[in-house]
């Protein structure tokens, strides 16, 4: 009989046990910045066994993830992977886009101040975003007794995936070259992350100077950013916030949203296939397994589950596709914005600046200087332009768009792209191979566009109640967060468009 009730009451808790344990300890989001989907097998055979390879190893891959909008850059991208919205939804139409009629960085804030250092760094917040995340729905989903930690090299990307309740988004001041956040947050550093920024002035002092290709770095910002130490300290900066604030460790299940900017800046530099792009990612796998293997002494293995994904991919090279034959060109901003500008001159005299610039291949009307024209008449003017410029495959009025004779992805991609009061006028697609640059063509890269290159990134999941496998159908970008929201069983974010993928 005793025997028969202590079973009993084994299985009671047991049951208990696994009624209680429906979200992990800890959600660890991970994010690299110009992250093509390709470089998890490119450099495969040349990763450990602990970063890249683990995760395909033991955990879930969807192999199609694609990006649904454009353009694709760094803000919407880290933005929508946290929302699972667009940018007509979630309001983060760019890097840089129109507020109330003036450019504004996607983070400006005004009215909050720099803690951490004595520049105005830290000026910034989540303000501009017009959604939830999936940390201000996990903070929700807890009554608030759940933390929520951004921390990356680049302000917008610690800000916008943390969301708007965060308890903290840390990014680098590159003048002072230390972590800070804004007073969105806070009043002042917390101890673990003054000790930190004290451990890395110590560092950057033994750093030396790079020489990669024809370029030389001697200045500290750079010998930074353009090293593996880059995105060293910034998976150093998310061990301390999960020492420093006990993360995951509370009883309550915590998120950190970690992202490595340094790839993005790197690859916009010397392109896809330099050899320093080949050594961060080398290095940066070495730093994944650290991480990971912190995590498991720390939350434990199977405790937490981590996500991988990107904010954009990269196009090949101009120079190296023209170099293999391989049909390619630049779109020479600096040039376009004053030559359409003439053109619209002779049509419309006295009005010699009627575009005033063309942004993510957008081009934006000067409404002060179209004042009193048939603005109409004003786009039909500059799409015509547009659609003689031989680089360009299609050039549509954004107020116009289901009646684009373009191919239907792509006219989705222009749908979700489009925020009406704050993206441009007119969209234009360019040919294939071919992105913007400035004044030359170099040996780096940049994005942005609706290719495959740009917009197909990687996206793997490991850890608690992850299954291993993969998928080679088609997901979205938008599709991120909502299943990790339904794998820890919170409400998705206010403004999410994805679906739940299953795992199986």
């Amino acid at each position: 009989m005793k025997k028969t009730l202590t079973a009993f009451i084994m299985l009671l808790s047991v049951l208990s046990a696994s009624a209680d344990n429906f979200r992990p300890k800890l959600i660890v989001g991970i994010v690299v910045d110009q992250m093509r989907w390709d470089y998890l097998y490119r450099f495969y055979n040349e990763y450990g066994t602990g970063g890249f390879r683990r995760m395909l190893a033991d955990g879930y891959t969807f192999e199609d993830c694609q990006i649904n909008y454009i353009p694709s850059v760094t803000a919407i991208g880290h933005t929508s992977v946290y929302t699972g919205s667009v940018p007509s939804i979630h309001g983060i139409a760019g890097n840089n886009f129109l507020l109330n009629g003036k450019m504004t960085y996607c983070a400006d804030d005004s009215t909050v101040m720099t803690v951490g250092s004595g520049t105005k760094a830290g000026k910034m917040s989540p303000r501009n975003l017009q959604v939830t995340t999936i940390g201000d729905e996990l903070k929700t989903a807890t009554n608030w007794k759940s933390k929520v930690i951004g921390v990356s090299f680049k302000d917008r990307a610690a800000i916008m995936p943390a969301g708007h309740s965060a308890d903290g988004a840390f990014w680098f001041d590159k003048k002072e070259l230390c972590f800070v956040t804004s007073t969105y947050y806070m009043e002042s550093l917390p101890e673990w992350v003054k000790d930190y920024n004290k451990t890395i002035a110590k560092e950057v002092k033994k750093l030396k100077p790079i020489d990669a290709g024809s370029k030389h770095f001697d200045r500290p910002a750079d010998m930074v950013q353009y090293s593996p130490y880059g995105n060293l300290i910034v998976e150093e900066m998310a061990k301390c916030a999960i020492k420093g604030e006990r993360l995951g460790q509370r009883g309550e299940t915590d998120m950190l949203c970690i992202s490595f900017s340094c790839p993005d800046v790197v690859g916009h530099a010397f392109g896809t296939h330099a050899e320093i792009t080949h050594e961060q990612y080398i290095e940066l796998d070495k730093q994944l397994a650290d991480l990971f293997n912190y995590l498991d002494k720390t939350i434990g293995k199977g405790e937490y589950v981590a996500f991988l994904t990107a904010d954009h991919g990269a196009a090949n090279g101009i120079l190296q596709n023209q170099q293999h034959k391989i049909p390619s060109d630049g779109f020479f901003g600096d040039r376009e914005e004053p030559a359409v500008n003439e053109f619209l001159a002779k049509k419309y005299p006295g009005h010699d600046k009627l575009v005033s610039r063309i942004m993510d291949y957008k081009v934006v009307i000067n409404r002060e200087q179209a004042e009193g024209l048939d603005i109409v008449n004003l786009r039909k003017d500059i799409v015509e332009y547009f659609k003689g410029n031989p680089l360009v495959m299609y050039a549509v009025d954004l107020e116009e768009i289901s009646a684009a004779s373009v191919p239907s992805f792509i006219r989705e991609k222009m749908y979700n792209g489009y925020n009406r009061e704050r993206s441009g006028d007119i969209q234009l697609i360019l040919k294939p191979g071919v992105y913007g640059v400035w004044k030359e063509i170099g040996e780096g890269t940049t994005h942005g566009c609706w290719n495959p290159y740009d917009c197909h990134i990687p996206f793997v999941l490991m850890g608690w109640g992850v299954p291993h496998g993969s998928c080679s159908t088609e997901v979205h970008i938008t599709d991120i967060a909502p299943t990790v929201c339904n794998l820890v069983h919170i409400q998705m974010p206010s403004g999410c468009i994805g679906m739940p993928r299953e795992m199986k």
